[in-house]
């Protein structure tokens, strides 16, 4: 059964049972301020159970996609990835406890044909001081689900200090079996809903914990420890319960919110704890293979960076197809940084050549017949890919000589050697050793997490400890840096707040406007920026017509509408007219200029701040056109 099949199949199921079939929302949340990304099926369906009636009924059903940026330092084992996708039943005030545990488990075990002798459960124990009681409703459901089976189902408490017990069914604490919004019961407010839930875990075998994990042989094993021998595969919630002033009370409609992971139903189904060996991976992994002429499974190092490019570069994708386009900042600086990682690990499998947009183009052929907007985005995602690892290969290969060089250089004096043989950093060399790590982040653009991967190779520190130290130096520099912007750009711009940047930005789109619809003699004569207007000097001896300054605005707007990216490179001056480089007062430019691109259409040499993305600019309005002096003309602007 291939993962497109299951998914197909569960969401059949959920109609048989009459639920309404609805598309997976974007990564990219709406109307949600207080996250970057959709994390869990659960997140676009929050209104609705919190009592929002949905327009399509009380029974509901998806594939949700889902992004968790926390998960991106854990990838590279078998079970983590940072894009999932989660499929998802609702009740909205409609069936709850015996028909979710009776159809979630017919699922499993007729449609998935899973060995219910290896399907395992865990329950609220409940909470004597809150005065919730453990939960034996669900047990009860879960026992004639099993009996119907063959199955044995013993439930049993304390599990994480007496193993297994011979159970099937196990109680937990609120931590592992407890749902709301704020978290634990004590930490919920008035007014707000929640309740426990019920996991449901598939065992890959007893000897898996020995095999694999040699560090918890001699812890107790049950389904929630983290041996490896279990996978959970799917939760339900039962949203049963609000808090009042007197404390917990049952709801009068209560909620279902069921989610399990795809990935993870589909390698239960496989039998193999890696849910990279999943099909979902199995034509980036053959590409990746193809690339670098190693074998996936082969070596332990190599294997993890297989993982790390096969999950950064399909959730990039998907990213980047819900328009979080690389940047430095929001939901860009994630998906430019796992770019950057995969990138990163590519080259510990000695590819040196580009190839990430390869991988992406294994990663839609995967997906298109249920994604289908991956294939009209096509051209877009792999444009996108191909400029981010083109513009990350230089500094990629300077940053690891630069940290090679250091340690072979420094390692004495930064890092002492323990008892064990490892290299660990000298607390009074923090500081120091912050520096470095800043120097690399301003001077060569590598990013911190890298830095860190990099070092860790051969040495030991307190990640938390220098990354607070690193924020502090950035915090300076960025200080700093807007003290000095005033009097930096004070002949052209009048600050470098946002609005002026805007503005900065328009004039560079200006320029090459006016030269399309004038003709190549147009040159920039100067300019004066402020927060509210654009003031652009240039060469011409007529007065403009109406027709010219409506086609102008006309180009400038277009160049907005189609979200152009705005690239900068460090270059000489000679290597900056080489290619075209628009460019002013030249005698004051150094040996290396800085040349910044907006797409194909426009390339100027410039020192001042610009926006990541044409489409922060809003709607460009030439308000004025005049003379400046003799053979120059005036246009003042603004962005609407």
């Amino acid at each position: 059964m291939t993962s497109q099949e299951l998914r197909e199949k569960f969401l059949r199921f959920m109609k048989k049972k009459g639920h309404t079939i609805i598309p997976s929302a974007s990564l990219i949340p709406e109307n949600d301020p207080t996250t970057l990304f959709t994390g869990s099926g659960m997140q676009p369906m929050v209104p609705y159970l919190l009592g929002e009636k949905h327009p399509a009924g009380k029974r509901i059903a998806d594939s949700q996609k889902s992004f968790r940026t926390p998960d991106i330092e854990d990838v590279g084992d078998n079970r983590h990835t940072t894009f999932f996708e989660m499929l998802g039943n609702w009740s909205l005030g409609d069936y709850f406890k015996k028909e979710q545990i009776e159809w979630i488990f017919e699922f499993l075990i007729e449609e998935l044909e899973l060995d219910p002798k290896r399907v395992y459960v865990s329950v609220y124990r409940g909470n004597k001081d809150l005065n919730i009681p453990r939960d034996e409703e669900a047990v009860h459901f879960w026992q004639e689900q099993f009996e119907k089976r063959g199955v044995e189902a013993e439930a049993v408490n304390l599990a994480e200090e007496n193993g297994m017990q011979n159970g099937r069914i196990f109680y937990y604490s609120e931590k592992e079996n407890w749902w709301s919004r704020s978290g634990l019961p004590e930490d919920m407010p008035e007014g707000e809903p929640g309740g426990p839930d019920s996991e449901m875990f598939w065992d890959f075998g007893a000897e898996l914990k020995l095999h694999e994990n040699s560090a918890w042989k001699d812890q107790p094993c049950h389904p929630a420890c983290d041996c490896g021998r279990f996978l959970e595969i799917g939760n339900s919630v039962f949203m049963q319960y609000i808090k009042t002033e007197n404390g917990f009370k049952e709801l009068e409609n209560k909620n279902i919110d069921f989610g399990g992971g795809l990935e993870r139903m589909s390698v239960a189904v496989l039998d193999t704890p890696d849910v990279f060996r999943g099909d979902l991976f199995d034509l980036s992994k053959k590409e990746i293979e193809r690339i670098s002429g190693k074998k996936y499974g082969e070596n332990k190092e190599e294997t993890k960076a297989f993982r790390i490019i096969m999950d950064h570069l399909r959730a990039a994708t998907f990213l980047i197809n819900d328009g979080a386009l690389p940047s430095n900042k929001d939901q860009g600086y994630f998906t430019r940084r796992l770019i950057r990682r995969a990138v990163r690990f590519g080259r510990d499998l000695g590819i040196k050549d580009n190839f990430t947009s390869k991988v992406a183009k294994s990663v839609i052929e995967t997906y298109k017949n249920h994604y289908v907007d991956l294939v009209e985005k096509e051209k877009m995602i792999v444009t996108e890919l191909e400029k981010e690892e083109k513009k990350f290969g230089s500094t990629l290969f300077s940053g690891i000589k630069k940290i090679k060089t250091f340690l072979e250089n420094n390692k004495n004096t930064f890092f002492k050697k323990t008892e064990s043989g490892t290299w660990l950093a000298s607390n009074y060399k923090y500081d120091d050793l912050a520096e470095v790590v800043f120097d690399l982040y301003q001077t060569h653009g590598f990013p911190i997490q890298m830095t860190f991967e990099e070092l860790k190779k051969e040495v030991d520190f307190d990640e938390k400890k220098l990354e607070i130290m690193f924020q502090e130096k950035l915090r300076l520099h960025r200080n700093l840096s807007r003290t000095a912007s005033a009097g930096k750009f004070k002949g052209g711009l009048a600050d470098a707040s946002v609005e002026t940047t805007k503005l900065h930005t328009a004039a560079h789109l200006l320029l090459e406007a006016l030269r399309r619809v004038l003709g190549d003699h147009v040159f920039q004569k100067g300019s004066n920026i402020t927060g509210e207007r654009l003031r652009f000097d240039f060469s011409h001896g007529e007065k403009m017509t109406e027709e010219q300054k409506q086609e102008v605005e006309k180009i400038v707007n277009e160049q907005i509408e189609k979200k152009l990216p705005v690239v900068c490179e460090e270059m000489t001056l000679d290597e900056a007219k080489k290619q075209g480089a628009m460019g002013v007062f030249e005698s004051k430019y150094g040996e290396k200029v800085k040349v910044y691109a907006i797409d194909d259409f426009s390339k100027e040499i410039c020192g001042g701040p610009h926006v990541e993305n044409t489409s922060e600019l809003g709607h460009f309005k030439i308000k004025k056109e005049e003379s400046s002096s003799a053979r120059v003309r005036r246009i003042k602007a603004v962005l609407e």
